[in-house]
């Protein structure tokens, strides 16, 4: 009985470490493995405590001399088998060692509740990523960098302004998370409209509070109808289609925790942009329902050493994953020349 005993548990612990080291290698990401670097999962901490899990990409022709590193993250509500992984894994088969992870509360990072968003955290999570990346014998902590698309667009420009151990920092199709949680799309929202969503979450809190759980926001519907927003379809395009849809996605599969925006409506992340020294490129489509996003944060910035790059045609999701809009060869010499 004893040996039967040991047998069964050799079997479910040779499994156990099958499936582990199966895991590992699967590819589970939205794009095509890259056959000029080579990726590892890897796993760091924040100044909270808090966990977090990132996809690193590291050119196959690495040698012994140390190399500038890019830390990557966004979109709001994606993971970083998506857009995120995508531009490490380009960055990384142009030179760089890049790190794609996941925010606090989201994907595979740890943090409870779940799905849920902060103004201050997520910046935090940029600069716990440098903290990493800095520790890492192949890299060189003087020149490193960092990349946020979507909502970690506002994200990055809040941590370039607050770390300089960030020497050069790109945003693409940026959203200011502040700004659209407190005055709406387009700024439509006034102060009367503004107090009211404040009551209604403040008492949403409540209820939770009562429930022991977390109401979730509204997310994007199952099926189109063909009467949302051209934007919302954009979205749907990428994010419920096989082109975008990832498991672990909130956007994909799951829902923001509705009391998220109480933070980002009281404090504006963008609020000392003007003082970010170091060089910043931001990147938006043309015809991008964010554009003004980009824009109006771009006219914030100080100093000759700042870019904003409109691509024709391109719409907010297009810079997401369209290998014809997003402009990976500028983002290489933009890096290239400012991680010197």
């Amino acid at each position: 009985m004893k040996m039967i005993l040991s047998v069964i548990i050799g079997l479910v612990v040779v499994a156990a470490l099958s499936w582990k080291i199966y895991s590992c290698c699967v590819w589970d990401k939205t794009f095509a493995k890259s056959d000029k670097v080579d990726v590892k999962k890897v796993s760091f901490h924040n100044r909270y405590g808090i966990k977090l899990v990132g996809d690193l990409y590291l050119p196959k022709n690495l040698g012994k001399e140390k190399v500038p590193a890019i830390a990557v993250s966004g979109p709001f509500g994606a993971v970083k088998e998506q857009a995120s992984g995508l531009y490490a894994m380009n960055m990384a088969e142009k030179g760089f060692i890049a790190l794609a992870f996941d925010p606090s509360y989201t994907g595979e990072s740890c943090g409870k509740p779940r799905n849920v968003a902060s103004p201050d955290i997520n910046t935090e999570d940029f600069s716990a990523a440098v903290d990493y990346l800095s520790t890492l014998p192949e890299v060189n902590a003087n020149k490193i960098g960092i990349i946020g698309i979507c909502g970690f667009g506002g994200f990055a420009l809040n941590a370039a302004a607050m770390d300089t151990r960030i020497k050069a920092t790109v945003t693409s199709t940026m959203y200011d998370m502040s700004r659209v949680n407190a005055n709406g799309y387009f700024d439509a929202m006034d102060a009367k409209a503004r107090y009211e969503l404040r009551e209604q979450l403040n008492a949403q809190r409540t209820q939770d509070y009562k429930d022991g759980t977390y109401a979730k926001a509204p997310g994007l519907p199952e099926k189109l109808s063909g009467n949302e927003p051209q934007f919302v379809q954009d979205y749907y395009g990428y994010y419920k289609t096989k082109r975008g849809f990832h498991k672990r996605s909130i956007n994909s599969n799951g829902n923001w925790n509705m009391t998220s925006s109480l933070s980002f409506i009281n404090m504006p992340i963008l609020s000392y942009a003007g003082e970010i020294k170091t060089p910043v490129l931001m990147l938006h489509g043309e015809k991008a329902h964010s554009r003004y996003f980009s824009e109006d944060a771009f006219k914030k910035l100080q100093g000759k050493n700042k870019e904003l790059m409109i691509i024709k045609g391109a719409n907010h999701v297009d810079l997401y994953d369209n290998m014809e809009k997003i402009p990976f060869d500028k983002i290489e010499s933009f890096f290239k020349q400012n991680l010197q």
